[in-house]
């Protein structure tokens, strides 16, 4: 006689654990999901070694499973069969098919042999087939997934439907940055290691209140902007909110426009818009379509604003410069082919960084410069430092200018001429966010594995006879981000921990407070108040002190809908927020007047 009791038992707390703990404590679903894969594992030792089963079934139901789930890998949505590093479809067959098995011993019970096959087979396609009604819209921070029926259609599939009666250019607007004609090249001052160099002078982008990713020197730290703290009576105003294509790109501003990439259809695009109405200016199409499904499909890199001119990079690999006032293109490139790499598994995400005639890029781990005006490649980097997902990002260290690349064997400094190697510190992991320098000048950098990310580390970069070196000062799991880049302010760093926003102390890297779950959310410094202006990746936004002592959440408001993993942008008094589905503008609220001012 069957023992079917254990099996019942084992399914419902199974069931409740994947279903259940999502709704009731969604930042607790990965251990739900945990749980339930052990459920799973109790369930196929029931079957087993006490079902009491004939053996012949015990072996035949299992293996029809695995037939059946890699026959159903083709027929899935490709969302699910790519999902989790294509692993997705095997964890979301998991649960239905201890169901479908279960259910199907239940109501055959007392049924000859032959019902009891005949019902474990229809248990098993039934179960594959509930695999076959859903897609996912990605995973969040914490690797849940965003799932939806399958035949119900994506935000991407609704804005292509709703552009396709729009016009494809709108009326510029005024006081766009003037066009600019391609400029003969002007050499970088030398710097190679260990000989000292003149500095480098950079690209004139003080017109620009957002020249490009994380701001004009790539920190994410706001001055001269001081706001309301009080939500309650004066918050955050918006000023329009527009659909936009799927994207992890951030924004450039400029006067009255703004930049961003998104993707429409099998085009990816580079788009300009109104900075105070949200009203399209120009878009630049390349045919080109990155997909992976845990991020989804679009450009991750962001624009960089400099002498008139728009230089994107797209998931790709495709570098563009375009005309920031038509968007007509001056030049362009495709960095994965110049360089050799290979696209990663998350695309292309490094932002170009301008710097005097240059243009750096970072395809996948290896470094390259070209030309701003004409698009020649000038230098590559090495390429023996791993892959990541990091941006090139300017430092100055001893007088001396330096371009770190976070890659997979750890932090890189090349000089600016001609990418010689000048330093390095090996840290093996996932190499995603921006590297950050102290007041003093030591540096900051952060790694990740599959699951999340290690901690941060401080460097001692100094110059000696005989050359550079990098020393460690402390590495600390006080602060352990993963692709939610950290700010530094007064001796302190501010980050997300996970899901959770931490501050450490700069001299030995422990952990001073942790509070405030905001996903994996990102955030800006509001320097001159000692503010940090979070955006959750829920899409809430928070106001928290940048202060020691303790987590203190001042503020809190919503301000877009979806998971949003986007940096966000501040030009003066405009906010502007985005994720892969919407993006929205904001007037802070200004600060009383402090007497005498």
């Amino acid at each position: 006689m069957l023992r079917i009791r254990p099996a019942v038992v084992i399914v419902v707390v199974q069931a409740l654990l994947w279903f259940g703990v999502p709704i009731v404590a969604p930042d607790y679903g990965l251990f739900g999901a945990f749980g339930a894969l052990a459920c799973a594992l109790v369930l196929l030792v029931w079957w087993l070694f006490f079902s009491r089963m004939p053996w012949a079934e015990r072996i035949g139901a299992i293996v029809l499973m695995v037939v059946a789930v890699m026959i159903n890998r083709s027929l899935v949505d490709p969302s699910i069969a790519g999902g989790a590093m294509g692993n997705l479809i095997y964890l979301m067959s998991i649960v239905p098919l201890c169901i479908g098995l279960v259910s199907a011993l239940v109501i055959s019970r007392d049924r000859p042999v032959w019902t009891r096959r005949i019902a474990i087979v229809a248990g098993v396609v039934l179960a594959c087939g509930t695999v076959n009604l859903i897609r996912t819209g990605g995973m969040s921070g914490s690797g849940r997934a965003d799932l939806h029926w399958r035949w119900t259609p994506t935000p991407e599939e609704k804005l292509l439907a709703q552009s396709a009666a729009e016009p494809a250019v709108a009326a510029p607007v005024t006081e766009l940055p003037k066009p600019v004609e391609p400029t003969p090249a002007k050499p970088v001052d030398a710097v190679s290691a260990p000989a000292a160099a003149a500095p480098v002078v950079p690209v004139s982008v003080t017109s620009a209140e957002w020249p490009g990713f994380r701001g004009a020197e790539r920190d994410d730290v706001v001055h001269g902007v001081r706001i309301e703290t009080d939500w309650s009576q004066k918050p955050p105003v918006e000023m329009w909110r527009k659909a936009v294509g799927p994207a992890w790109s951030s924004f450039a501003v400029q006067g009255q426009v703004f930049y961003t990439q998104e993707q429409l259809g099998e085009d990816e695009i580079v788009s300009s818009y109104n900075l105070h109405t949200g009203a399209l200016v120009w878009r630049h199409k390349d045919r080109a379509r990155f997909y992976e499904s845990n991020g989804g499909p679009g450009p991750r890199a962001t624009p960089a604003l400099g002498n008139g001119r728009v230089f994107s990079l797209g998931a790709t690999g495709i570098l563009n410069a375009l005309d920031a006032r038509t968007g007509a293109v001056l030049w362009s490139r495709n960095a994965v082919t110049d360089t050799g790499a290979t696209i990663p598994g998350w695309g292309i995400s490094g932002s170009p960084l301008l710097l005097g005639d240059l243009v750096i890029v970072a395809a996948s781990g290896r470094l390259a410069a070209y030309d701003v005006a004409t698009g020649q490649p000038r230098w590559k980097g090495p390429v023996d430092r791993g892959g990541g997902y990091s941006s090139p990002h300017l430092v100055k260290i001893g007088g001396v200018d330096q371009i770190l690349l976070m890659s997979g064997k750890g932090v890189t400094s090349v000089a600016p001429a001609d990418g010689q190697v000048l330093w390095k510190n090996d840290w093996e992991g996932a190499a995603i966010l921006q590297p950050v320098q102290t007041s003093d000048g030591d540096l900051l950098i952060t790694m990740g594995d599959m699951m999340g990310g290690i901690g941060t580390r401080r460097l001692s970069v100094t110059r000696g006879p005989n050359g550079w070196t990098a020393e460690e000062r402390w590495t600390s799991r006080g602060l352990k981000p993963y692709f939610n880049d950290i700010v530094v302010h007064e001796g302190y760093a501010y980050g997300f921990d996970s899901n959770i926003l931490a501050c450490i102390d700069l001299k030995d890297g422990t952990r001073k407070w942790k509070g405030g779950r905001y996903g994996n959310g990102q955030l800006v410094l509001l320097a001159d108040q000692n503010l940090l202006l979070v955006l959750s990746e829920e899409g809430d936004l928070a106001l928290v002190k940048a202060t020691p002592d303790a987590f203190t959440e001042l503020a809190k408001s919503p301000a877009i809908e979806g998971k949003t993993w986007n940096h966000f942008a501040v030009a003066g008094d405009v906010l502007l927020v985005r994720n892969g589905e919407e993006m929205v503008a904001f007037r802070l609220p200004a600060a009383p007047k402090r007497p005498g001012n």
